[in-house]
């Protein structure tokens, strides 16, 4: 009892001691990571006020990935989802200031527009029926969360839901775009500009000093002046948070010893053998390839690619060695030869001629959920089966094939006396073409594939070739563990070395390849290697500075090891950079003046003579073709021709390849017209079709968006 009363006396200090640990423990994550506990985790992004929430963003993002057969990446989920729900955020605010949206009424006029060609929704007479589809949603509502068929689809009432959702949703978008067109249009003065811009034209005689006759050795640019090129410049010059990386590739791919062992065992299996069975402890034989008569159950015990049971054209076969098995006996072998990512031994089996045309008549018996099944398809899986099978029945009783003709779905072929001829590399469905080409003349039967169930009768095969089959034993080209072991030695003597030395130089000294490569926040491709988003994450960490390199195990391919080389911040790129475009410009500027202070004359012909260059003629030019004669682009050039009198002659003109000065020969006022109307039309439509994407780019440019992905979910 006396030591039950010492450690309830102590049993608060032990407490305070606990409540202090967990305390101090926080406070250091804090410390360490003082966005640990910042509201930005459960939330991706923040526009205009509005959060995106993480748990809905993720859900939707899984959704998204479903729909989609996990064809795509969770970064180009994420991206897509983002994007929609940015989308979304900023044009709802836009109906809501506008008041847009959807009444009933409207809404039940959208439906019929979208389901009235649905024979669910129709009655009797092929007309749109509301009761129907009043009546079908109640049901669903009913059901709820059950499924029911419409047309070829599995629908619940959330699906409809949902549907309905984005019916409405599309509505209001079109009808908030169709307002800003209304208000989209172009005056006659615009239309007059334009008709002027092609019909009006001026004759020019010109010179034009290159910026190529100064070398760029005798203009200098400095720092300085490149930074203020960019800030004259800035939205040129803006740019995201980048992070420049070099890395090397460790792959784990088998040795010539590997390939060597592989080649080896191939061969190996020819032979029969005798093994200790470790159960029945008794010597086992075990039939080798030389030997066998059951080869489908051989080559799927023993091989990586399962027995194929088929005749075999030589454009069947691999290309590295059709021309050499097509020449083989019966009981030859070839190989072991490489065919792609396997090692093969093949063995022809078979030799046979087999027809490469055929001429066939078919019965389709279509299920529900069948490839290119109808709404009117009724019949399930099976009771579609048990049809086909019933009419093989009467078919083989002395029913003649044409009398059933009017039970198959497939109309076209009934055209033709439900007959199909057919090559035998043609685009059937396999299970067509198998019992069309490997069966003979005469034959009938009832063959299933993804459209339903056939009844097929074979009526003619010709052209015949030559055939093989072939059992083929293929080993995987894989990396052995020696070798496994062998490259994370080698990776981990770089990452070794590479501490105390330079990056690329002991990259090249082991014969590797260092590569670069620039990666953005949320990027998360590398070219070869697919989806690498540590790799990206790990650069953008706050810990990881400019020289770091850390090692990277990559799926399916071996290591990198990557290191960072530049860390680039959002904003203004910096001088060297900015360099490769801004220094040409700086250069044609400083040597536009350098161009303007020699020249001294005031006609065109003594501005030749002094220079040293040809006078050029341009003829007809108008203001919608900034392209000169002779010099090519020169928008600032043809503009400045237009803003002359005939026989008037310019000061000089700076442009994209040289100083000009022009002197105008001749102008040609455009005719008078009495009707623009076509080109206001025409402006109208040209402007209008560009609005959808411009307006949405201009309320996304406006907004104020709080993009918090790479730091939640990517």
């Amino acid at each position: 009892m006396a030591i039950l009363n010492k450690i309830r006396q102590r049993s608060l200090v032990l407490i305070a001691v606990i409540a202090l640990a967990l305390f101090a423990f926080v406070i250091q994550g804090v410390i360490d990571n003082p966005n640990a506990f910042s509201d930005t985790q459960g939330v991706i992004a923040t526009v205009n006020g509005e959060d995106i929430n993480r748990n809905d963003f993720m859900q939707k993002v899984k959704n998204y990935q479903e729909r989609f057969g996990g064809s795509q990446s969770s970064t180009q989920a994420m991206n897509a989802i983002y994007n929609q729900e940015l989308r979304k955020i900023i044009l709802d605010e836009e109906y809501e200031k506008l008041g847009l949206s959807v009444e009933k009424d409207e809404m039940r006029d959208l439906l019929k527009n979208s389901f009235s060609s649905y024979p669910e929704f129709q009655d009797e007479n092929g007309s749109f029926d509301v009761n129907r589809l009043n009546a079908f949603i109640a049901n669903l509502k009913d059901v709820q969360p059950e499924a029911v068929p419409l047309s070829n689809f599995q629908v619940n009432y959330e699906s409809w839901a949902n549907n309905e959702q984005a019916i409405a949703a599309n509505a209001i978008q079109q009808s908030y775009y169709n307002m800003i067109k209304a208000g989209v249009g172009a005056t006659i003065a615009e239309a007059k500009d334009e008709y002027l811009g092609d019909a009006k034209t001026v004759d020019l005689r010109y010179v034009s000093i290159p910026y190529t006759s100064i070398a760029d050795s005798l203009v200098k640019v400095t720092k300085s002046e490149i930074k203020d090129y960019i800030k004259r410049n800035e939205e040129e010059y803006k740019v995201d948070a980048s992070r420049e990386v070099v890395y090397v590739e460790f792959k784990e791919e088998a040795s010539k010893k590997d390939e060597d062992k592989i080649k080896a065992d191939l061969l190996a299996l020819k032979n029969t053998t005798v093994a200790y069975n470790d159960i029945s402890k008794l010597n086992d034989t075990i039939v080798g390839f030389d030997a066998t008569t059951n080869y489908e159950d051989f080559i799927n015990l023993n091989s990586d690619i399962k027995f194929n049971d088929a005749y075999l054209r030589a454009a069947d076969l691999p290309a590295v060695a059709k021309d050499s098995l097509m020449n083989l006996e019966v009981g030859a072998y070839y190989g072991p030869y490489k065919d792609g990512e396997y090692y093969k031994l093949s063995k022809v089996i078979e030799k046979k001629q087999m027809p490469d045309s055929a001429k066939v008549r078919h019965i389709l018996i279509p299920y529900v959920g069948g490839t290119r099944a109808d709404a009117s398809v009724t019949k399930t899986q099976q009771e579609a089966k048990a049809t086909a099978d019933s009419i093989l029945g009467k078919i083989n009783s002395g029913t003649k094939f044409m009398d059933l003709l009017e039970l198959s779905s497939d109309k076209v072929s009934n055209e033709q006396d439900g007959e199909i001829e057919m090559a035998y590399n043609s685009s059937f469905a396999p299970e067509f073409r198998e019992f069309a080409f490997n069966n003979k003349e005469g034959d009938v039967e009832v063959v299933g594939t993804a459209f339903g169930y056939h009844v097929i009768e074979i009526l003619e095969q010709s052209n015949y070739s030559n055939t093989i089959k072939v059992a083929t034993l293929a080993d995987k080209i894989e990396p052995s563990e020696e070798t496994l072991q062998d490259v994370f030695n080698t990776m981990s003597k770089f990452e070794i070395a590479a501490r105390d030395g330079d990056f690329n130089q002991i990259a090249e000294e082991r014969d590797l390849t260092a590569k670069p490569i620039t990666f953005k926040e949320l990027d998360e491709n590398i070219p070869g290697l697919g989806s690498q988003r540590e790799v990206v994450r790990w650069s953008f960490n706050e810990d990881t500075e400019v020289g770091d390199f850390k090692s990277f195990p990559i799926s399916g391919f071996g290591f990198i090891v990557a290191k960072v080389v530049e860390k680039n911040e959002k904003g203004l790129m910096n001088v060297e950079d900015a360099s490769i475009t801004a220094l040409p410009e700086i250069r044609k500027e400083k040597k536009a003046k350098l161009i303007r202070e020699k020249i001294t004359a005031t006609s065109v012909d003594e501005i030749a003579k002094n220079q040293g260059v040809s006078v050029r003629t341009a003829a007809a030019v108008t203001m919608n073709n900034t392209t000169l004669s002779g010099a090519g682009v020169e928008p600032k050039v043809v503009g400045a021709a237009f803003g002359l009198d005939e026989g008037e002659t310019s000061g000089p003109i700076d442009g994209e390849k040289g100083v000009y000065v022009l002197e105008v020969t001749k102008v040609t006022d455009a005719p008078n017209i009495d009707n623009y109307t076509s080109i206001v039309n025409r402006l109208n439509t040209t402007r209008k079709s560009v609005i959808q994407s411009k307006i949405y780019q201009a309320l996304e440019k406006a907004a104020e968006i709080e993009d918090n992905r790479a730091k939640t979910v990517y």
